[in-house]
């Protein structure tokens, strides 16, 4: 009875393995889509934004934060995002919704790593569509501040199945709360720092019924100090440099038959940081961000770089 336990360990361990290797396994938010003036919300308007989000990692870390096994991973995902800010004021502020939707999820996975002392190696890719979010969205901008606040939710639209089969949606629903504020240091708002906090409360996995699992709830904090340069050149109307990062982790234990559910969803952390430009061209901005990875535990540890466009109607 007892080997044949230790069997079913290991067997569950082994499926596991490629859930826990996501690059961003704590949340449906991916960590770094948003870096300077991060909690700032444009004025009223319809715009149209498409993140492209490139990951690689070379290293796999365990729960104290060390490297183990051979490893690497290569991600990119396109995320376009629709907004609008109305000129209808709730409390004093902005109301505004927008509506994201990861189109293209692609990622290239090869690892040998030890489970419970067994070898697990894997190769291979997959393509497919990403979960979908949807929120309502409140904005001010009294004085030297912009404040920005939500409630969203995650829809589990994305192509999602048993962890073994590494699918790039997640399979479950997952409210999720927002706020964050942008304060400039001085008058003419060209030295500012911001701060976005971003909550998530999952629902129970509808791939993983029969081990009645909910994934532990999840934090992510993104950062930004930049600097405005204006009227740089005729095609440039204005220019922000900066430094960006992000802090995420998971905040609860998962709950449902154990030790699946603490295999499936292990409590995980990630920091980085790195530089930012953004372009404001007549006919768009352009933001382009790199994320260095400077600490994990129990997930990848990696390089994270960010384009952004974002096009006002």
């Amino acid at each position: 009875m007892k080997n044949q336990f230790i069997r079913s360990l290991i067997a569950v361990a082994l499926a596991a393995v490629p859930g826990a290797l996501q690059a961003q396994p704590d949340a449906h938010y991916p960590p770094g889509i948003e870096g300077i003036l991060c909690a700032t919300l444009p004025p009223p308007g319809f715009y149209f934004r498409d993140y492209n989000i490139f990951y690689t990692a070379d290293q796999l870390n365990n729960g104290a934060g060390d490297a183990y096994g051979s490893f690497h991973v290569l991600q990119f995902v396109t995320v376009p995002r629709a907004i609008w800010i109305t000129d209808a004021k709730f409390l004093g502020g902005n109301v505004g919704g927008d509506v994201v939707i990861p189109v293209q999820v692609y990622e290239s996975l090869n690892y040998k790593v030890p489970v419970l002392g067994h070898p697990v190696t894997f190769n291979g890719s997959r393509a497919g569509l990403g979960d979908a979010y949807v929120e309502g969205t409140l904005s001010w901008h009294p004085g030297q501040f912009d404040i920005g606040a939500a409630v969203g939710i995650n829809i589990p639209t994305g192509n999602s199945g048993q962890p073994l089969q590494d699918y790039p949606g997640d399979g479950y629903w997952g409210p999720q709360l927002t706020l964050g504020a942008t304060y400039y240091f001085d008058a003419a708002k060209t030295w500012a720092i911001s701060a976005l906090n971003r909550y998530e409360i999952n629902t129970k996995d509808r791939d993983e019924r029969q081990f009645d699992i909910t994934p532990g709830q999840a934090w992510t904090l993104e950062y930004g100090l930049s600097k405005t340069l204006k009227d740089v050149c005729p095609a440039i109307k204005k220019m922000e440099l900066g430094v960006a990062g992000y802090y995420q982790q998971r905040t609860t234990d998962s709950t449902g038959v154990e030790p699946y559910a603490a295999l499936f969803f292990p409590y995980s952390r990630v920091a980085a940081a790195g530089p930012e430009i953004n372009v404001d061209f007549p006919f768009c901005t352009t933001s382009l961000r790199y994320n260095y990875e400077f600490m994990a535990e129990n997930r990848a540890q990696g390089n994270n770089v960010t384009l952004t466009l974002t096009k006002r109607f």
